[in-house]
């Protein structure tokens, strides 16, 4: 499968794959920016995608930005969908609460996941069939 990508702007950086097989695509920051602790930012990639029609963009944190600096992603994970043409914003957020992170241009900031997806159409119901869960809620599984 190809993923048709438009740079922005000249000097972004293209998704790319760290290793052969790798599920995600790293994103790379057009521009540097400062996170103060507790602090977000929306940090453009300088680049537009053309995801399928049938499937969906997941923007997924980088694990190594998170244990090592504490960045997160404030919407984790983004959704990308496919009829979406627009810049490729990242939304990162300095879980430290009192070191600032540096972010330099061209730094992976994020990964982005194309999955397909199914389409469901709600429908009303009188009522749900039964499950061995029922109704138990979040964190209703135990620790």
């Amino acid at each position: 499968m190809e993923l048709r990508c438009t740079r922005l702007d000249p000097r972004a950086t293209l998704p790319t794959r760290a290793h052969d097989g790798d599920a995600g695509l790293d994103l790379y920051a057009l521009e540097g920016a400062t996170l103060g602790a507790g602090e977000r930012a929306a940090v453009g990639t300088g680049i537009a995608v053309e995801i399928p029609e049938g499937y969906a963009g997941l923007v997924l944190p980088r694990s190594g930005l998170a244990i090592r600096h504490g960045i997160a992603l404030v919407n984790a994970p983004g959704l990308i969908d496919s009829g979406y043409r627009g810049e490729l914003r990242v939304l990162l957020l300095n879980t430290d609460p009192e070191v600032a992170f540096e972010l330099a241009p061209g730094d992976r900031i994020a990964q982005l996941l194309v999955t397909p997806f199914a389409v469901a159409e709600p429908v009303e119901a009188a009522g749900l069939g039964a499950s061995a869960r029922g109704s138990g809620g979040f964190g209703s599984s135990g620790t």
